[in-house]
């Protein structure tokens, strides 16, 4: 559950601070490596794992990740800090997978098995055995017993118990994940189906055993600010409220040049941009060219349509996601200087790897890994600087932080331009909806149709790399974008960073 630490979020989250603690200070790199997993597992006696060495192993796998490094397998002997000089090189982008299953910290969890557990009552009703269509429920000892070679997982043995005994287990790593990438290996442990992952992230978030983790640039970033660059940070609109009680907006901006970044830009100004360009697109497309429109602005929801429902590529707006859309905007006014994406998003970090996207966008940090830079540097310290406000931006474009934003911001601009323009919207948020939604728009259901997606459960406020509660997150976040000084997207004053569009209102050329 976000917002509540429990062993998995405080290793991981030691790790990222251990890991920008080291890029800050320096020194010999690969000793301190070596040695991390001692300092964070230190005495002769577990935590959190069987066996010490097995825990302080998955934290040395866990240390390389977050370093940007490969993940090892366990049947090849390669020291700790092997391949360093790609991470010490803040220009090199590691190499996919981004997603990443540590198969020895796995617990091979049963997936999909149905099984009578310690409160069955063996009641004289035995309803259970009654309406099992396969009869593979028996009474051992005075208890129902299921025989898993007859079982077919119907499940109507579990609608029947009236103590609730019967239950269905589930790996969390699958049930995570909307589009059926999760499979099993050889041997029973989780195994991740590239072809189908869109690097939502959400298994990560779903494994209770921390066997699955993501790559990071937190390393890389540092390295970059100090060889002096000017780097500066694109804040996505779901930051709100992810860094603690101190960590208000008027803080931001001192917050991360405490971190030496040179300044912050609210990605909601290229939201704002996002929303011009997607509102026109609607207009110019719908239904002329297209039966309906899909967002753009999510990479792992854009990924699935690709991935699963090709037909509808072309549905999918042209328009740049926010990111980039920011990216671009800093990189015109700042030439030469260094953009990090700090969001929610571990799908961003792929978006960012693409070839027409690399030289926008430099790096991508997750508010958990910032987080850590933060520790690293002292929350009280960092978060000891001046008030200032962030940007000039548009409620909407703040409002893309969580589902049914987008879909709303883009109506919005649309009946700025043409008040009695028709526009219907569906929306949905985590992929296993999403795909629904396509499937319904395959069947005609959606016609005419905005439909915007959302891979994560409540939009960007439950990405993969936040750290607070969604339903907290949304409050702040609405609350937040209810101090912007205007509404309505067309409004804003970096009209002039969206090239596609004319004038302000004027449909895409």
């Amino acid at each position: 559950m976000k917002g509540m630490e429990t062993a998995k979020t405080r290793i991981r989250r030691a790790v990222f601070t251990e890991i920008a603690r080291l890029a800050y200070e320096g020194g010999d790199y690969a000793k301190s490596l070596r040695e991390l997993p001692y300092k964070l597992v230190p005495g002769e006696v577990g935590e959190n794992r069987d066996s010490i060495f097995t825990e302080r192993a998955v934290i040395a796998e866990q240390v390389r990740l977050a370093m940007g490094l490969p993940y090892q397998r366990i049947t090849e002997y390669a020291p700790v800090e092997e391949g360093i000089e790609l991470a010490l090189n803040p220009e090199s982008y590691y190499e996919p997978p981004l997603m990443n299953v540590i198969k020895f910290a796995c617990n091979k969890c049963p997936d999909n098995v149905v099984r009578v557990t310690d409160m069955c009552q063996g009641c004289l009703e035995h309803p259970c055995m009654e309406v099992c269509p396969k009869g593979a429920i028996s009474r051992v000892r005075g208890q129902a017993l299921i025989d898993q070679n007859k079982c077919i997982k119907c499940g109507r043995c579990m609608q029947e118990c009236k103590f609730h005994a019967i239950v269905r287990l589930e790996r969390p790593c699958r049930k995570a994940c909307g589009i059926d990438c999760m499979k099993s290996d050889e041997l029973g442990r989780a195994d991740i189906d590239y072809e189908k992952c869109t690097s939502c992230g959400q298994c990560l978030v779903a494994c209770p055993f921390g066997a699955i983790a993501d790559k990071s640039q937190i390393f890389q970033t540092i390295q970059s600010i100090k060889q002096g660059n000017e780097v500066y940070a694109a804040l996505a609109p779901a930051f709100v409220g992810q860094f603690g009680p101190k960590g208000v907006p008027e803080k931001m901006r001192s917050a991360f040049k405490a971190l030496g970044f040179t300044d912050v830009y609210e990605v909601a100004i290229g939201a704002d941009l996002c929303v011009i360009e997607e509102a026109a697109d609607f207009l110019e497309e719908v239904p002329e060219k297209h039966k309906f429109m899909v967002t753009s602005c999510c990479p792992a929801w854009s990924t699935m349509v690709k991935k699963m429902f090709p037909q509808f590529t072309e549905n999918i707006s042209v328009a740049m996601t926010p990111m980039v859309l920011t990216a671009r905007m800093i990189k015109r006014r700042h030439p030469n200087c260094k953009v990090v994406f700090v969001g929610p998003c571990d799908a961003k970090k792929l978006e960012a790897r693409r070839r027409t996207i690399r030289s926008d966008v430099d790096f991508v940090l997750t508010f958990e890994e910032t987080m850590g830079m933060f520790e690293a540097k002292g929350i009280d310290d960092v978060f000891s600087g001046e008030d200032a406000p962030l940007n000039d931006v548009a409620r909407d474009g703040r409002n893309f932080a969580f589902a049914g934003g987008v879909a709303q911001a883009v109506v919005n601009a649309i009946h700025q331009i043409n008040p009695s323009r028709e526009v219907k919207v569906a929306n949905a948020a985590g992929l296993a909806d999403c795909r629904k939604l396509l499937m319904m728009a395959k069947a005609g259901k959606y016609d005419g149709y905005l439909l915007e997606g959302m891979a994560c459960p409540g939009g960007c406020v439950n990405g993969a790399g936040t750290l607070r509660q969604p339903e907290k997150s949304t409050k702040a976040v609405q609350d937040f974008a209810n101090t912007a000084g205007f509404t309505c997207a067309n409004d804003t004053p970096y009209l002039e960073y969206l090239p596609l569009i004319e004038e302000k209102g004027k449909i895409r050329k």
